[in-house]
């Protein structure tokens, strides 16, 4: 940007599967917003997600569900591999019903932006800093290059890491016990930390052995440069319960919100769900708001969405924490107690797809 000093309305921090999915929510209601994205190049990092039922519900409301299913891949069945103490155990993973594919996480950004108008995302924009104007309580927020934007509206989607969620007031997210390599493999004729490809695939070797032997040759035939290694960070599930959310007329959305570990697949989903909903309520508020009532009208939009996603992710966390805890192989205590809860509080532990998010 050259300009030190503009106005906007909303402004989106983040430009990742949230940013722009919400974004595009808001487009579709005629809501016109900003995208501010750190990187030069929109973030492909995480290469492959599983999209269940609920997200599938969340992209057919953004009107991009029909372009992505003609590439993604249909998941019929899934298993479960562990080893420990030198035994290998697989299981049968449940999928549960509806729909259940694997897609790739540039081709939904790129179905994402490409529903978007070209100046709505703005990249290599970091967001250092954000206050709440003393005279009118709009958002004041700061780039990297000293560009200062006086928005009516924040909305923080900038990740796990996120400086938006700080404002607002939620607790660092927590460091979990181990890590995740990420990547896209060959196999049977089918193909659809550290940043060292070559340490990566000796490092993802290392973790799997003992394994079977088809598991072995999945990350052998995976090209080095595809696959990732990262740390797993989460926010607590009993943060979610009393975590704000919401300062003034700024929010915050998908891993900004509610970052949790990969092990029932439904981060991307949740960030879907998540656009769908606060465009549904602020579209509603700010059609009112042009009669008057401004910033209080925004602001029963923003908590109008907190209230409807607090107790859904909450569970989602939930789950996902005592799944992590159900696979830890350091403490039969910890292993119990996640078992446990999995059984008294999740007898189905796929009904997490059956949500949906509501027309937008």
């Amino acid at each position: 940007m050259n300009v030190s000093e503009q106005e906007q309305d909303i402004v989106i921090v983040g430009g990742g599967i949230c940013g722009l999915a919400t974004a595009l929510a808001l487009r579709r209601k005629g809501i016109k917003s900003m995208v501010l994205e750190r990187s030069e190049t929109l973030r492909a990092a995480g290469v492959g997600i599983i999209m269940q039922p609920n997200g599938w519900r969340a992209l057919d409301q953004l009107g991009v569900a029909a372009k992505l299913r003609q590439t993604c891949t249909e998941i019929p069945s899934g298993v479960f591999i562990s080893v420990a103490e030198g035994k290998c155990r697989e299981s049968e993973l449940p999928l549960g019903k509806g729909e259940l594919r694997c897609l790739k996480r540039m081709e939904l950004m790129k179905a994402l932006t490409e529903e978007l108008p070209v100046e709505s995302v703005y990249l290599g924009c970091r967001a250092v800093s954000i206050v709440l104007d003393p005279l009118t309580s709009n958002p004041l927020l700061q780039l990297h290059d000293g560009t200062l934007i006086k928005a009516k509206i924040v909305i923080g989607c900038d990740g796990v890491n996120s400086i938006i969620s700080k404002f607002v007031g939620v607790n660092s997210p927590k460091l979990f016990s181990r890590c995740a390599t990420r990547g896209f493999t060959y196999y049977e004729d089918l193909s659809d930390a550290k940043k060292d490809p070559t340490y990566i695939t000796k490092a993802s070797l290392e973790a799997i052995k003992g394994f079977p032997e088809e598991i072995v040759e999945l990350v052998k035939n995976t090209e080095p440069k595809a696959l990732y290694l990262t740390e797993l960070r989460y926010r607590a599930p009993w943060d979610l319960v009393r975590a704000k959310f919401r300062k003034g007329t700024v929010v915050v959305a998908g891993d900004a919100m509610h970052a949790i570990c990969p092990f029932i697949s439904q981060g991307g989903g949740a960030s879907l769900e998540d656009a769908v909903v606060l465009a549904r309520c602020l579209s509603e508020k700010l059609k009112q708001a042009t009669e008057g009532g401004g910033n209080r009208l925004v602001e029963e939009a923003l908590d109008e969405y907190v209230r409807e996603r607090r107790m859904r992710v909450f569970w989602l966390s939930l789950q996902t924490y005592f799944m992590g805890l159900a696979q830890d192989n350091t403490s039969k205590v910890k292993k119990a107690l996640g078992i446990a809860g999995l059984i008294l509080v999740f007898g189905d532990q796929r009904s997490h797809t059956d949500y949906d998010c509501g027309r937008l």
